[in-house]
């Protein structure tokens, strides 16, 4: 007699679960650069490093931070220690990251000096190694994310050299040679699905995209640069990876956000605080798990605020799938207690 084998058991960790699609009585939480300036023991761990170049690049420091804020506070999700911009530099690109004005890199405008996409990992497998540290080493109920810049936000640092106001080169090089705009990007996409499916096979369990300059793309640009890209690496991932859970974090979409769901084949969409919870939950939760989306600054001011507003974004989100979040990511002059504040208030909303 053949017995019918038992139906799987679904995802047990809260952040799996959640992203699964599934309503939970407590959201799960983690935060956006939870790993760094504002805890002490980073503070100590980055200045053993040398610089922040190096720390990425250190497989057991890199490992490290990623856990302290794991340690301190008990979220449910640990994110990969790195930089979006550790990829243009496996393609190729000069990076390197000046004190207390952040990354350079050696501007370029075509594909012509990139390597192919797949040699990244000759640069990248310390990345890795990090990840198969923390799949080892985090507790058994913590989920462990990785992630990567979405191709529209890595290339406006690789065109300008540098972070900008409005992302003004790239939006120039686009008017002036669409055609070598679009190949490189080509080259960045590829490059990022191979970067995150080597995360995924070290042991990553969620991948995410961040598009932090979506909200400065127009029109069908909007589009053709943040959401297809996006989804052509979300379908790509799928494909390589059955199952893996990719969070997508358009900031800046505003009312644009509907639909990101369908349109970027993403399980969960992050969303920034420029829309308020009570809109997201009638026009975005209903295409699947949302993230987010405290404001960052309450991290910094916390009292009163901080818990009526974390209580509201609770509320709001509580008929769906949620993951609790800030809008961005928190800031070096938070303090360390309004966080130990907002988990407590979530957790016991």
């Amino acid at each position: 007699m053949t017995t019918a084998p038992l139906p799987s058991a679904g995802p047990s960790k809260p952040l799996l679960r959640a992203l699964a699609g599934e309503t939970l009585p407590t959201p799960p939480i983690w935060m956006m650069r939870q790993a760094g300036r504002y805890l002490p023991e980073y503070r100590a761990t980055r200045a053993r490093a040398g610089d922040f170049l190096s720390l990425c690049y250190a497989p057991e420091l890199a490992a490290e931070v990623t856990l302290q804020p794991i340690r301190r506070f008990g979220f449910d999700a640990a994110i990969l220690f790195a930089d979006i911009l550790l990829l243009p530099q496996a393609l190729g690109q000069d990076l390197w990251f000046v004190t207390g004005e952040g990354p350079r890199l050696a501007p370029i405008t075509d594909a012509a000096g990139l390597k192919p996409a797949d040699a990244v990992h000759e640069t990248l497998g310390p990345i890795y190694e990090t990840v198969r540290i923390l799949a080892r080493e985090l507790p058994g109920e913590t989920a462990l994310i990785g992630f990567a810049g979405a191709p529209w936000t890595v290339m406006t640092y690789m065109i300008a050299g540098r972070g900008t106001p409005d992302q003004a080169p790239a939006h120039a090089l686009i008017a002036e040679d669409r055609a070598a705009f679009e190949a490189m990007l080509a080259r960045v996409e590829a490059a990022t699905v191979e970067y995150l499916s080597a995360q995924a096979e070290a042991g990553a369990e969620v991948v995410k995209l961040f598009d932090s300059w979506a909200g400065s793309l127009e029109g069908e640009d909007f589009d053709r640069y943040s959401v297809q890209p996006m989804r052509r690496i979300t379908a790509a991932l799928k494909a390589r990876h059955p199952g893996l859970p990719v969070i997508a974090f358009p900031r800046g979409a505003g009312r644009r956000y509907q639909g990101l769901h369908a349109a970027i084949g993403a399980d969960c969409i992050a969303l920034d605080d420029g829309v308020t919870p009570d809109w997201a939950a009638g026009a975005v939760q209903p295409g699947g798990c949302v993230q987010g989306n405290l404001a960052s600054s309450h991290m910094v001011t916390g009292g009163e605020a901080l818990v009526r507003e974390t209580r509201r974004t609770v509320e709001a989100f509580r008929g769906g799938p949620h993951v609790f979040n800030l809008g961005h990511g928190i800031t070096p002059d938070a303090d360390p207690e309004n966080v130990a504040l907002m988990i407590e208030t979530v957790r016991s909303a």
